[in-house]
């Protein structure tokens, strides 16, 4: 099947205020000539991003967006010179244009990050960086969007960026073994002191580093002010804090084309419809990309939907899938997902099960036993949390983002995410399957060679190529660690990380309020309200 026949097209962005797509020929909404990476768990991802950073040199630019930033987070575990802060303020002495768009979040008491962001961005403009507190959001939304854009004025060859669902904080440097990040975010009880965590990256090379930086430059370009609220605007005053974006550099031509390289990136975004009389200049409306791009994968799949996600919720986003269910009787879809959510507050958790529980039952009443929903633990017993935004359809579609499976990422917050198609491979996506196989075998507790090739990945997950094989091998590992823990966990441990997810058991008054709450403050919608009344995306 054809490239257009999978990935969104320039006039099915539907936003034709934005500058993302106006290098591309025609309709095309996506760029050749490239060299995507996936960099799986945070500890692979900060050791590829330190190097990188400290190779940059005067003239350069480092610009980045941040969900949450924690300035002593180390890149490197026992490298002190390692902490994010000091690693961009070395940068900016060095002449590095380095700058940062993070959100500016709530109160630390309601389990954000507000003071965290702000003494971030504070210590960097120390330094000689421009950090903004941006809250030009909708009404209780965020910028989720986690990604970071390197350009070397002298060598554009060198040009990388990072996209995908790792913030630069707290609790994210783990690995696969899964002992978590000794520096760590206060989570629910069931993870520990060191809470697991299961992410992903994608690092771009090519002329994709060209569309990350315009995402960057839209967003620093909005005129509108980075908050509306009268008392935030005198505490900046008094703090003497920089509201007033510097502008920027012209853009340079995106780097070149890698020779040989088979990878077409496209970037899909979110943005909501802001409301009052505002808008975003380079989306009027909003858009909503993530959602018409996975709409549109969705409409095609035929034989395996492979998702790892914080988050499966809201019956929008399920009932995108009953349809390709009831059509194609030999698709199969897998879920891993957190085994619980991260805060234990009853208004935080139980709406969360509530709304996972609405859509799970969706989806499973569609697709039956060709469904199934699985989460993960380290060898100790641990659950992982599961923060990973990745989707793979039948080996041929991938993404790899900071989007979750929720109405407020399809509709409420900006996010930013990467579907990579690869021209390699006869009857897949070679990207595609590499990711799905690399992520299976760390589940299914496989050890693949170092830097295996396709061939050798291919032969240690042989029972995993088809759909079919997939969910066997995933239902096996649960069912055997299941019944080890069930048994009291006597005898060797079974080989594997996967466990089931049993249903939510609520009654009706706690689902009558947790409705409530999962509407109004778990999942809103950000669509105009034509798009609403239509159900459409």
């Amino acid at each position: 099947m054809s490239i257009r026949e999978w990935l969104i097209t320039r006039s099915e962005r539907a936003n034709p205020r934005t500058t993302i797509d106006d290098r591309h020929p025609g309709d095309q909404a996506w760029s050749d000539g490239n060299v995507a990476t996936p960099l799986i768990h945070g500890r692979t991802y900060f050791a590829d991003l330190y190097p990188r950073i400290e190779a940059t040199g005067p003239g350069d630019l480092l610009w980045f967006t941040d969900w949450r930033g924690d300035p002593d987070e180390r890149l490197v575990a026992d490298d002190p010179n390692s902490a994010i802060v000091a690693v961009l303020a070395r940068a900016a002495r060095r002449g590095v244009d380095v700058r940062g768009l993070v959100w500016r979040s709530h109160w630390d008491r309601l389990a954000f990050s507000g003071a965290e962001n702000r003494r971030f961005g504070e210590q960097l403009q120390s330094a000689g960086a421009e950090v903004l507190l941006d809250m030009r959001v909708r009404t209780g939304g965020s910028h989720h969007q986690k990604f970071i854009v390197i350009r070397h004025r002298d060598d554009p060859g060198r040009d990388v960026a990072y996209v995908g669902g790792i913030d630069l904080c707290h609790s994210r440097r783990d690995d696969d073994d899964h002992h978590g990040d000794p520096q760590a975010q206060d989570m629910a009880d069931e993870f520990g002191d060191s809470p697991p965590w299961h992410d992903v990256q994608v690092r771009l090379e090519g002329p994709a580093v060209h569309d990350v930086e315009t995402v960057f430059r839209e967003r620093w370009n909005d005129p509108t002010p980075l908050s509306r609220s009268p008392i935030r605007k005198l505490a900046d005053k008094l703090r003497g804090d920089d509201t007033d974006p510097d502008p920027l550099p012209d853009q340079t031509p995106p780097p070149p084309a890698i020779p040989g390289a088979t990878h077409h990136v496209q970037l899909l975004r979110t943005y909501p419809n802001l409301r009052h009389g505002r808008d975003y200049p380079y989306a009027r409306g909003g858009e909503r990309s993530v959602a018409r791009g996975y709409s549109k994968a969705l409409e095609r799949a035929e034989h395996l939907i492979y998702i790892e996600d914080q988050y499966l919720w809201s019956k929008d986003v399920a009932e995108q899938f009953i349809e390709t269910l009831q059509t194609s009787p030999d698709l199969h879809v897998i879920a891993v997902l957190p085994q619980v959510p991260d805060q234990s507050s009853p208004l935080s958790r139980t709406p969360q099960l509530y709304g996972r529980d609405q859509a799970v039952r969706l989806i499973e009443e569609a697709g039956g036993d060709r469904f199934a929903l699985y989460g993960i633990e380290n060898l100790a017993g641990t659950p992982v949390y599961v923060h990973a935004k990745v989707c793979v359809m039948d080996d041929r579609w991938a993404t790899i983002g900071s989007d979750n499976f929720n109405r407020r990422s399809w509709t409420h917050d900006s996010e930013l995410s990467a579907v990579v198609w690869d021209d390699e491979g006869e009857d897949h996506n070679a990207y595609a399957r590499r990711l799905r196989l690399r992520l299976a075998a760390e589940h299914l507790g496989r050890e693949l060679p170092p830097g295996a090739t396709d061939a050798e990945i291919a032969r240690v997950m042989a029972d995993c190529l088809t759909a079919e094989g997939m969910f066997a091998a995933y239902a096996d590992c649960a069912r055997r660690l299941d019944d080890w823990h069930d048994g009291g966990r006597v005898g060797e441990r079974p080989p594997g990380r996967l466990r089931s997810i049993p249903p939510v058991e609520q009654s009706r008054l706690t689902q009558a309020w947790a409705r409530v709450v999962y509407e109004v403050l778990h999942d809103p919608d950000g669509r105009p309200k034509p798009l609403r009344r239509a159900a459409r995306f």
